[in-house]
């Protein structure tokens, strides 16, 4: 492959890492072309080692994708090059299996080239101005054994024939190909979830500036005692990746539990944003962020504590919470093994964690292309039994994840109980190891930091 990826890679600190009282360095964020040499050389990438094989594994010898201008198939938008925002007047994908020796040919019914090295044109209007009847010759010609469309049950990604689109071609396809038409369900989850190591390299540094995000969020360089809210805390993060060229695939949330046994504690009202709070020395603080950049995406949640005057630490028993927290990490990313469905990991990972003595809600899954992206879903905040169809897809190498879950911990000196809220992106990789892209939050973060002479003058 050529040149790849440019000054960010060097940028990247290659180690897997721990979250503590440290403040990590903002990576290099790169200027739009850069951004775009490197999303076109992954694609190409992704067509010529990934495509060939998912396409015989699931089995189809040609995948149709129709889609209009705004009106984006979700599965066209991760294969259209850097230049095209979007799809062009009706742009037809088709990709046909010519088998290993000849690879997959890539052609657009379209006015087009789609990407320099993405697909071949191949639609001369002259000759035939029906953009239809264009597609069907190319069917003829090529006699697929079965033809693979995006509609799907289980999973919308994978769901975006129009009706309108559908009803057309089937009204020019002759029934011959009709009867070989099915769902390009599996061959599109496998598409989206499936990584090369490129992008994974290209994912810590990622996961790394959402990371720096945080730890800038959370800090008092943002936040001061008993002025700042928590609404406030949600539009700085929004507005944080605004001046850094980032987007957001979802608003922030940012919680606040504290000892007050009457206060807003997030666990009456788990499935409403929470309500705005001033934060006050003593608050436990939560917070929900992702953002897109170069195409992929990311989930966290974190906690910090705000310090009391004469504090140089959070108390013990928050920082034993969070251990409980990374336990049920730890529980549930064992349980990780290729082939299991995601309901059968979330069984598995909850009776070891009720068994020993933790309370857990388990809610993780699939990210990539999207932040709530398909693939296996391991559990939902308002189903911890079977979830039907997304549940029941099975785990695959080279995939990845947000580890999403809370541990229920009583806090008798609170007088209450709170929940550890974590989430943090994983690769499960080609060996069935399981690894956080960029690590995880292990410590509480502090505000204020502390500083060295105030740790040594509290040990005196």
């Amino acid at each position: 492959m050529k040149k790849l990826l440019v000054s960010c890679i060097l940028l990247l600190l290659m180690s897997t890492i721990s979250f503590a009282q440290f403040q990590l360095e903002m990576p290099a964020i790169l200027k739009e072309k850069e951004r775009a040499k490197i999303v076109d050389e992954l694609l190409e990438e992704r067509f010529e080692t990934v495509l060939p094989g998912l396409m015989r594994k699931h089995g189809v010898d040609m995948w149709i994708i129709i889609s209009r201008e705004y009106n984006e198939d979700p599965v066209m938008r991760t294969m259209l090059p850097s230049t095209w925002l979007s799809a062009r007047r009706r742009t037809i994908l088709v990709m046909y299996d010519q088998g290993p020796d000849k690879g997959v040919e890539r052609l657009a019914i379209a006015r087009y080239d789609v990407g320099n090295n993405l697909f071949k044109g191949a639609w001369n209007q002259a000759m035939q101005p029906d953009q239809w009847k264009a597609l069907v010759r190319l069917i003829a010609e090529r006699d697929p054994k079965n033809i693979a469309l995006n509609f799907s049950t289980n999973y919308a990604h994978v769901d975006g024939l129009t009706y309108t689109e559908h009803k057309e071609f089937m009204a020019e396809l002759p029934k011959k190909y009709q009867d070989r038409i099915s769902s390009a369900e599996n061959l599109g989850v496998a598409w989206l979830e499936t990584r090369t190591d490129n992008e994974m390299v290209v994912y810590q540094h990622i996961c790394r500036i959402a990371h720096v995000i945080i730890q800038e969020g959370f800090s008092e360089k943002t936040i001061t005692p008993g002025v700042t809210t928590t609404d406030d805390l949600v539009w700085w993060f929004r507005n944080r990746s605004l001046e850094l060229g980032l987007g957001q695939w979802f608003h922030p949330s940012v919680s606040v539990q504290r000892a007050d046994p009457e206060s807003f504690d997030h666990l009456r009202t788990f499935s409403a944003r929470p309500e705005d709070q001033v934060i006050y020395p003593g608050d436990l603080l939560h917070v929900d962020f992702g953002i897109q950049y170069l195409r992929f995406a990311t989930d966290t949640q974190q906690h910090a504590y705000v310090l009391k005057p004469g504090e140089t630490e959070p108390p013990k028993v928050l920082q034993d919470a969070l251990k409980i927290g990374n336990r049920l990490q730890d529980i549930l990313t064992s349980e990780y093994k290729e082939g299991r469905t995601g309901n059968e990991i979330l069984a598995a990972a909850r009776e070891k964690a009720l068994a020993e003595g933790i309370t857990p809600s388990i809610y993780t899954h699939p990210i990539g292309y999207y932040g709530h992206a398909s693939g296996p879903t391991v559990g939902m905040w308002d189903n911890q039994g079977n979830t039907i169809g997304a549940g029941d897809y099975p785990l695959n190498f080279r995939t990845a994840y947000s580890i999403e879950l809370n541990a229920s911990v009583d806090i008798p000196e609170w007088g209450k109980t709170i929940r550890i809220m974590l989430e943090e992106d994983g690769y499960f990789d080609e060996n069935g190891k399981f690894r956080y892209i960029d690590g995880r939050q292990t410590e509480l973060y502090s505000i204020p930091r502390v500083l060295p002479y105030n740790s040594q003058e509290a040990k005196k």
